[in-house]
């Protein structure tokens, strides 16, 4: 059976339309048909500039390849600066907010001959307060933040790729719940350009697919470098820590159990399995992260806070005054906390070729009002660390539960390939 264009991967589109057999504009029309069909249910999206998306693929089948994502339709959060396309940071004190330039991200992936094709729900201001979007194996359940949108289009085979941003579990989070392969790159390894900050010595652009290989094929646009296939990954098996956390039992337990059965199967493959834990370090990190980040996120809402009080969330508003009573010496006290766990994490880890953990405590929450909580994604993002999200477990529900791969600082590459082990043996 034929497949729609829409329910490619974006490797296998880009190859499509580098042979021939796929023009840019009828990826894009299926993409259109396929959110006119679904959004009304999923809301992945808070804005579509149709007539533009359709305009910029004529353009691209009618000139020579531009780049490695040439003809490829991409979504990006709604906190991402766009000149052509309004960004409102998910908060209504922005509705019709016309950014100026585009942010680094945008302009790199129209650079890698990728188009714009709108803007996907965003959590307001990248905090608390959700948006409506819904998850779309189940629109009873949240499908996470503050990435929302970017996770569920491309979940719902909306668009193939997605710009999302993490502070302490908003990219891994939201793509656990909806069921997409993401990376939450290092720290730095993407420009946040143009990107509306929450926490700035934590913020991080990540990206959502439906393979690895279109994650090794995203990052190489957005990096502006040479693309090197993961392929079938490693080629033997790794040596792997197991980070279970002394937040364990905050995990549903049908996770936990999915968890073990992946260990098991793995080390079935040869894989060696090592356990690690940091008795006492976790809950101090996790207070740390927290103080750091009500610190920072205050402060950048100081002018909405002052000015448009009234248009904002009462999690936002809670930021805000919090943050007033946070001393310039504990928020130093809570930087230093976090840089010796940093290190800490960075040499315990060193050894192994990637750590495994779960990206969420288990299933999407039932209803919409909270997007889950990060108690597996805040370490890695304090540790600046890459985090990958393999979509490779169900829970009792049959929702999806993803496993966190964690790897080296500025080791993407090495973390794709031994994601790819990884997936293999558990497919």
């Amino acid at each position: 059976m034929t497949r729609e264009p829409h329910s490619l991967t974006a490797s296998e589109a880009a190859a499509a339309i580098e042979s021939g057999s796929l023009s840019a504009e009828s990826l894009v029309r299926s993409c259109l048909e396929r959110i006119d069909a679904r959004e009304p249910q999923v809301h992945a999206w808070v804005h579509l500039d149709r007539d533009a998306a359709i305009a910029a693929a004529r353009r691209a089948d009618a000139g020579p390849r531009s780049g490695l994502l040439h003809g490829i339709p991409v979504g990006f959060k709604d906190v991402i600066d766009t000149a052509d396309q309004p960004t409102a940071y998910g908060s209504p004190i922005y509705t019709g907010h016309r950014p100026v330039t585009d942010a680094a991200c945008v302009a790199l992936t129209r650079e890698a001959g990728a188009l714009v094709l709108g803007k996907t729900a965003s959590t307001e201001f990248a905090y608390r307060h959700p948006s409506t979007c819904t998850n779309p194996h189940n629109p009873a359940h949240s499908p996470g933040g503050s990435s929302s949108g970017s996770a569920a289009a491309v979940a719902d085979l909306m668009v193939p790729l997605s710009v999302g941003t993490q502070t302490s579990g908003s990219v891994i989070r939201p793509a656990s719940y909806c069921g997409v392969h993401a990376i939450k790159p290092g720290y730095g390894e993407l420009s946040f350009s143009g990107v509306r900050h929450l926490a700035e010595s934590l913020d991080t652009l990540g990206c959502m697919a439906r393979s690895i290989e279109d994650l090794a094929l995203f990052m190489a646009g957005l990096q502006m470098r040479d693309y090197r296939r993961v392929g079938d990954g490693l080629q033997r098996a790794p040596r792997l820590a197991v980070y279970r956390s002394e937040l364990w039992e905050d995990a549903q337990p049908d996770a936990r159990q999915r968890f073990d059965e992946a260990l098991q199967t793995l080390a079935r493959a040869g894989a060696e399995l090592t356990e690690i834990t940091n008795p006492g370090l976790d809950r101090k990190l996790l207070d740390a992260i927290w103080l750091a980040t009500k610190f920072e996120a205050g402060r950048v809402l100081v002018r909405e806070y002052r000015h448009h009080r009234e248009s904002m969330s009462a999690p936002a508003q809670a930021l805000v005054g919090d943050a007033r009573a946070i001393g310039l010496d504990a928020y130093h006290a809570a930087s230093n906390e976090m840089e010796r766990g940093r290190n800490h994490l960075l040499a315990q880890l060193a050894p192994f070729d990637a750590t495994l953990t779960l990206s969420a405590v288990g299933e999407a929450p039932l209803g919409l009002h909270d997007t889950g909580p990060v108690l597996f994604n805040y370490l890695w993002t304090l540790a600046w660390t890459p985090a990958l999200n393999l979509p490779v477990m169900r829970g009792n529900s049959g929702l999806p539960v993803g496993l966190q791969v964690v790897g080296a600082r500025h080791g993407e590459q090495a973390l794709l390939a031994t994601g790819r082990w990884i997936e293999r043996q558990l497919a």
